[in-house]
């Protein structure tokens, strides 16, 4: 996996000569200490915040009206908060290089941080294929886009993120080394796994979703941009900005996890190489996390529907902290200046759902 999961292993090897000679990494290890903590540090607040507003809106205004896309919304905001959690756990065992929860936790945190991982990227999937539906084959849509097959497809995405994060949670393990305890993948001395791992994140999280992703939303534009809509304009530009957005955060990573397979595999071995792949790796997959901040604004506060469900939730607790203050409880004008501002705020957003 990524950095994360093999934050303390620096080990590696400089064959340049055809001899194995050690390759000091520490400058890459006290680098990690300092930045990797900060970076999850703030994935976390602000993802946890965002998700979680997502979430709570979604369960708490829409649970008796929810449509197919708040589902697909709901469940991606969960994979991102069941991604982010495992975040504290390893911004402390970068920074203290050390893992002191346990061989429970560390197995845990490793299953919960891949399984949101998959499980987020999948379920971006599953909202560019329902718009396709949508779009597409609006005739079909009743019957297709039913709760009944909106749960069990759901329920697949769950199967396939938990299958893909198997291996690497069967294969994580705490070892007790000098005066420390680390939390890393062990694969079997001789075994492919490693590999087999590195080119399932390629595939499974970038490389196929990225092409289910072209090819929906390129069929979606050509269809919106012969509609007379005025919105028309805003969705093709919403479209557009999550495609680009998901390539070019993602990108990177899976670039940098692509040549770190090759370097298993014994290419691209001299010692500065793999320094530099590490500091990239640590660069990257921070940049890659940051998508799941995201996603909240993409595909939730740009949509007509949802900000109309947060600025309903806003004047609720507005109304309720106003009636509990007598000295300052709202005016006949003051509401109407509310109820207007939500109007007006419904017909100048971007209608994503």
């Amino acid at each position: 996996m990524g950095s994360v999961t093999e934050a303390q292993d620096y080990t590696s090897y400089d064959n340049a000569d055809n001899e194995y000679q050690p390759c000091n990494k520490v400058s890459v290890q006290e680098f990690g200490r300092i930045f990797l903590p900060t970076l999850y540090s703030l994935v976390f607040i602000v993802g946890l915040v965002g998700n979680g507003l997502v979430a709570y809106v979604l369960v708490v205004c829409q649970r008796k009206t929810m449509t197919m896309t708040d589902l697909c919304l709901l469940q991606l905001a969960v994979s991102d908060l069941i991604f982010i959690i495992s975040l504290p756990f390893w911004s402390h065992y970068v920074a203290a290089r050390n893992w002191p929860f346990g061989g429970f936790l560390c197995k845990t945190v490793t299953g919960l941080y891949l399984l949101g991982f998959y499980g987020s990227i999948f379920f971006m999937v599953l909202m560019s294929m329902d718009r396709y539906v949508v779009i597409i084959h609006a005739v079909t849509t009743a019957r297709h886009r039913s709760m009944l097959v909106g749960m069990a497809l759901c329920g697949v995405i769950w199967l396939i993120s938990f299958c893909a994060s198997v291996p690497t949670f069967l294969f994580t393990q705490v070892k007790n080394e000098s005066d420390s305890f680390t939390c890393n993948v062990v694969f079997p001395e001789g075994s492919s796994w490693k590999q087999v791992t590195y080119f399932q994140m390629n595939l499974l999280g970038f490389l196929l979703p990225l092409c289910i992703m072209v090819f929906c939303y390129s069929r979606i534009i050509p269809t919106l941009v012969n509609l007379r809509s005025v919105q028309r304009h805003k969705a093709i530009r919403l479209i557009l900005i999550i495609v680009i957005l998901f390539f070019l955060f993602w990108t990177p990573y899976n670039v940098t996890i692509f040549l770190h397979a090759l370097h298993t595999l014994g290419y691209f071995s001299e010692c500065d190489f793999s320094q530099n792949l590490d500091f990239s790796l640590q660069w990257t997959e921070t940049i890659a996390f940051t998508h799941c901040c995201l996603n909240p604004v993409i595909y939730a506060l740009v949509g007509q529907r949802f900000q109309r469900m947060v600025l309903k939730l806003l004047r609720k607790w507005l109304t309720c902290i106003f009636s509990c203050n007598p000295s300052n409880s709202f005016t006949g004008d003051q509401s109407n200046r509310m109820s207007s501002f939500s109007r007006s705020s419904e017909h100048n957003t971007t209608r994503l759902m």
